[in-house]
């Protein structure tokens, strides 16, 4: 059973959804807002949204494996992402041309393409979108990202779009619900 929210999925869609196994996100404009914040030594700053986190947990403890493939590098993506238990294999960082990443993200899970999903917010992230079971593009992404992906999210990067997709994933699989609703009963989450 779905919950309301996304009942008004196509059929086509909702069945993609059901064939993850493993969701990649960008970061830069997906897991945060794209904003970047230096201090007078260089220093990076990013913001992550905690409700985007409880989301890549509740993929994880659901059995949907997490990937990471920005074209940035930084000691706060690796940060955040052991923060979420994400495996630290999973990670790529400084790949402007993501491509080669996700070839060897595929090499090393033995993932088949058409099970795995991709959430980007720009062009950059078209190769790889291109190649997926399931091509997101959050609220706030580029137009013609958007035209591309098989869904877009109402939500913008860093301000909830990888919860939303969280939902979704889990939703497709009939395993929202009975999450959401442990929740309000009080019943131990696993």
């Amino acid at each position: 059973m779905t919950l309301m929210k996304y009942t008004k999925m196509s059929e086509k869609l909702i069945d993609k959804a059901k064939d993850i196994q493993l969701i990649i996100f960008d970061i830069d404009g997906v897991l945060t807002d794209g904003s970047l914040f230096f201090d007078n030594q260089g220093q990076e700053y990013k913001a992550f949204n905690s409700k985007d986190g409880h989301g890549i947990r509740l993929l994880l403890e659901n059995e949907i494996e997490v990937a990471l493939i920005t074209g940035r590098q930084s000691e706060l993506v690796k940060h955040r992402a052991n923060n979420l238990r994400i495996n630290p294999d999973l990670i790529y960082q400084g790949y402007r041309d993501k491509v080669p990443a996700f070839n060897h993200l595929i090499e090393k899970t033995g993932f088949k393409r058409e099970n795995i999903a991709y959430v980007g917010d720009d062009v950059i992230d078209l190769p790889i979108m291109s190649q997926v079971g399931l091509s997101i593009a959050v609220g706030d992404a580029n137009w013609f990202v958007k035209e591309q992906a098989d869904w877009t999210t109402e939500l913008s990067g860093g301000k909830g779009a990888a919860r939303e997709v969280a939902e979704f994933l889990l939703d497709a699989n009939g395993k929202l619900e009975a999450l959401y609703k442990a929740y309000t009963t009080g019943k131990e989450i696993n």
